[in-house]
C-alpha cells in the first residue's frame, strides 16, 4: 500500500526505519519539522531521537510551524534533545524546561519564521522532516493536516526525511496551495484577493535527490483539546455579535462581515461557534487554525469558504469530518503560515481577527503568552500578525481565573505582547469596550465599566482616578503598577486584603 503512495519507484529504495532515518540527523544540527498546533506533525522520527538520546549525546534546534502533538514536545524535552526551540509550543513539559532557563525559546510571530530562514537571518536547516500523504512522480511533497512552515523547510534543507502516513486518506491530496513568495527586495505581491483563491501548487515542490529516507507510519494526529461553549463563552460570542450588528446598521459591514480570523482555544473556538445562531450568512474564514466551530459552520450553512494551515479538531469531530471529507474539500485550502498570515493579504482582505488574551490592562495593552509577567505559556503564535493589520481586532478573555484568584483585566499587564495601538475591542463575559479612536484617558473607564469582573471593578476604578490626580496622556502610579502581580505570587490572590 505505501508503495501506492510513493509515486516515483526510485524513492522505493530509500524506505528505512525510523531509527534509521532519525540517524541523518546528528548533534548540534539545525532541523526544521512539519507540524502546526498538533496536526501533521513527522511522529516517528521524532520519537526515535528522544530515544536516542537516551544513549548518547544529542541537541538540536527545532524549527516548526506551531506546537507539536502526540506528548513529542514533552518526550524530546524530557529527553534532553532540545537546546533551542522555534517558534511556537504548548507543552506543559517543554515549557517547564523553557522557564527552567533549560531551553532556549525564541518566540517569534508565526509569519516571520521561514523569511528569516530564506534570508539567512536564522538557520540553515540541516534536515527537515515532513509528514505526508503521498510523493508525486515528481518527487512533490503532498502534506497532510497541516502546511505550517513544511514547504519552505523542505525547499531550504539539506537532506528531507518523508513520513508517509498511511492513516492520513489519500482525499487530502488537492486540498493544499503551495505558494512561496519570490525574493525580496523585488518580490512580487501575494495575488490572493479572496479567501478561495488558490494561487499555488497542491504538492510541495523538491528535487527528489533530496530524500535522504522514507519513513511509513500510521499514527493519528492528536485531538485538540477545546472544550464546549460554557455561559461565559456564550456571553462573549453575544456581546461580539451585537458589536457586528451595530457595524452592520452603521454601514461599516454587511451581514456576510468580511475574512474572519480566530485564534486556536476553547474561547475563540466557542466565539466562533456562537455566530450559528447570529444573523450573518455567506460567511468565509481567512485564518490559521480551521477548529471544530469551522465544521460546525459549514453544517449550519453559515460558512462558505475557509482558508487555514492546518486542520485541527476534537476526537469527535475528527472522526464526523474525515469520512464526509469529499463533501468538505471544495470548502477548504491549507497553506503556507507565512501565506496564511501574511500581512499583505490579512490587510488586503480585511480580517476580522478575533484572538485570545491571558491579561489586558486599563488601556488596552494585551499580554498573550507570559504569567505573572516572567513564565511562558505558549508563545505570541500568530495573534500578532493578524492583530497589527487586521480590519477589526478583537481580543477576548474570560474576567478572572483560577476560581476568581486572578482578574484579567489588571492596572498594567506584566508583559506587553500587542500594545494598545493594535487592540480595537476587549471583551470578557462581563460586555464589551469598543476602543477605536479612543484616547488613553477615554479607554480606561469604559474597560472598567464594560469588562472588569464585579469583585475587581471598584480596585481598577480607584487605581484609576488616583493615576489620574497624578496626571499623564497615560496616567499610571508606577510603584503600584505591578502589584496585583506581587499580590498573586505573595497571598496566591489578586482580591485586595
Amino acid at each position: 500500500m505505501h508503495r501506492e503512495r510513493i509515486r516515483q519507484p526510485s524513492l522505493w529504495e530509500k524506505i528505512v526505519s525510523a531509527e534509521e532515518a532519525a540517524a541523518y540527523i546528528r548533534d548540534g544540527m539545525t532541523v526544521g519539522m512539519s507540524g502546526f498546533t498538533r496536526a501533521g506533525e513527522a511522529k516517528a522520527v521524532p520519537m526515535a531521537l528522544a530515544a536516542r538520546a537516551k544513549t548518547e549525546p544529542l541537541k538540536i534546534t527545532l524549527i516548526t510551524g506551531a506546537s507539536l502533538g502526540n506528548d513529542l514536545d514533552k518526550q524530546l524535552a524530557e529527553a534532553h534533545v532540545l537546546s533551542r526551540r522555534i517558534p511556537f509550543q504548548s507543552d506543559p513539559a517543554l515549557r517547564k524546561a523553557i522557564n527552567a532557563g533549560e531551553v532556549m525559546f525564541v518566540d517569534q510571530h508565526l509569519s516571520e519564521t521561514v523569511e528569516l530562514l530564506r534570508t539567512r537571518q536564522l538557520g540553515p536547516i540541516d534536515v527537515a522532516v515532513i509528514e505526508a500523504v503521498a510523493i508525486t512522480e515528481q518527487g512533490g511533497i503532498i502534506p497532510t493536516t497541516s502546511v505550517g512552515n513544511s514547504a519552505s523547510f523542505a525547499i531550504l534543507a539539506d537532506k528531507v526525511i518523508v513520513e508517509i502516513n498511511l492513516s492520513q486518506p489519500t482525499l487530502l491530496e488537492g486540498l493544499h496551495d503551495i505558494y512561496i513568495p519570490t525574493r525580496r527586495p523585488v518580490r512580487h505581491p501575494i495575488p490572493i484577493v479572496a479567501p478561495e483563491n488558490r494561487v499555488g501548487l497542491p504538492f510541495i515542490p523538491i528535487d527528489p535527490e533530496k530524500i535522504a529516507a522514507i519513513v511509513v507510519t500510521s499514527k493519528l494526529d492528536s485531538s485538540s483539546t477545546v472544550l464546549p461553549p460554557d455561559a461565559e463563552t456564550r456571553a462573549i460570542a453575544g456581546h461580539l455579535t451585537e458589536l457586528f450588528r451595530h457595524e452592520v446598521a452603521m454601514g461599516r459591514l454587511t451581514n456576510t462581515l468580511q475574512p474572519l480570523q480566530a485564534g486556536i482555544g476553547t474561547i475563540a473556538n466557542a466565539v466562533m461557534h456562537g455566530l450559528i445562531d447570529s444573523p450573518f450568512h455567506n460567511l468565509t474564514m481567512y485564518s490559521e487554525v480551521l477548529q471544530d466551530s469551522t465544521f460546525d459552520l459549514f453544517d449550519a450553512d453559515k460558512l462558505d469558504f475557509a482558508s487555514g494551515s492546518s486542520i485541527t479538531l476534537s476526537k469527535a469531530k475528527y472522526e464526523a469530518v474525515l469520512p464526509e471529507l469529499a463533501r468538505y474539500k471544495p470548502k477548504l485550502v491549507l497553506r503556507p503560515q507565512e501565506i496564511s498570515n501574511h500581512p499583505e493579504v490579512i490587510r488586503r482582505l480585511g480580517v476580522i481577527a478575533i484572538n485570545t488574551a491571558l491579561e489586558f490592562d486599563i488601556y488596552g495593552n494585551i499580554n498573550s503568552t507570559h504569567v505573572g509577567g516572567t513564565h511562558m505559556m505558549n508563545g505570541i503564535g500568530g495573534s500578532g500578525d493578524f492583530a497589527r493589520n487586521a480590519y477589526l481586532s478583537v481580543f477576548v478573555t474570560k474576567s478572572t481565573a483560577k476560581n476568581g484568584a486572578i482578574s484579567s483585566l489588571v492596572p498594567m499587564v506584566g508583559h506587553v505582547d500587542h500594545t494598545e495601538h493594535d487592540v480595537d475591542i476587549v471583551v470578557t463575559e462581563q460586555g464589551l469596550a469598543d476602543l477605536r479612536n479612543l484616547a488613553p484617558r477615554e479607554r480606561a473607564p469604559l474597560i472598567i465599566a464594560n469588562c472588569a469582573h464585579p469583585s475587581y471593578r471598584e480596585a481598577l476604578a480607584d487605581y484609576h482616578r488616583r493615576a489620574l490626580a497624578r496626571g499623564g496622556h497615560t496616567p499610571h502610579l508606577i510603584e503600584e503598577a505591578l502589584s496585583w502581580h506581587a499580590a498573586l505570587r505573595e497571598r496566591g490572590t489578586m482580591l485586595p486584603g
